[in-house]
């Protein structure tokens, strides 16, 4: 059984959150201020952290800043009533697994825990290897030969993907949601902008072009 810490400010939402996932089978400890939430993060024990921004104390982007320090490992699902695109990007950038703007259905809420989970619990290697590409899903350290590449967080999930389905190809659309974990405008181009940068700290070779229908690994 799974336990999750629900790190959120208004009560509203934390007991209808809390009573959801007890209901579909979870272990849940609530806190509402950011200190709180932080000490109970780093404390351990927890498979998942569903985290608010707008937290008391300390908020919900300096709470996973100082998560990220010392468990680089568990799953982080922000919650915002923020609907700006670079709060999005500050909270992925900052190494969050996956962002849910409220309001938000339960149902949605539920199926991004399970698949969190489900993803945090296929990462029992400690490191992905390819042709001489090399991550270390500890440390997050990225290395190319006997060469440390340095990776931002979106970056090291893209390559981390990759990686886990090398030789397959994979869609914009697979991107988005797996590294992404929500929607952007269809007309984005932000896997594009992704993959020239994983090319340019990876190789211009490594990561192949198939035309109308997304990447692949070479």
């Amino acid at each position: 059984m799974s336990t999750i810490l629900i790190a959120e400010d208004e009560e509203r939402i934390a007991l209808f959150v809390d009573k959801g996932l007890r209901a579909a089978g979870f272990t849940t400890i609530v806190a509402s201020t950011g200190p709180d939430a932080l000490a109970a993060a780093q404390g351990g024990g927890f498979d998942l952290v569903l985290l608010d921004i707008g937290l008391p104390g300390m908020d919900g982007f300096e709470v996973l800043r100082r998560l990220r320090a010392t468990d680089a490992g568990v799953p982080v699902i922000m919650l915002t009533a923020r609907s700006g695109l670079d709060d999005t990007v500050a909270g992925l950038e900052g190494g969050a697994n996956d962002y849910i703007p409220k309001p938000f259905r339960f149902d949605e809420l539920l199926a991004r825990v399970r698949l969190r989970l489900r993803e945090a619990g296929q990462q029992a290697a400690t490191t992905l290897n390819r042709d001489g590409l090399e991550l270390d899903l500890r440390t997050r350290r990225a290395t190319v030969g006997d060469r440390v590449v340095d990776l931002s967080a979106r970056e090291f999930a893209l390559a981390e993907e990759f990686l886990r389905h090398a030789d397959q190809v994979l869609s914009r659309e697979q991107l988005l949601s797996r590294v992404w974990g929500f929607d952007f405008d269809p007309g984005s181009n932000v896997v594009d902008v992704y993959v020239r940068y994983l090319r340019t700290k990876l190789g211009a070779d490594r990561i192949e072009t198939v035309r109308g229908m997304g990447y692949r690994l070479r």
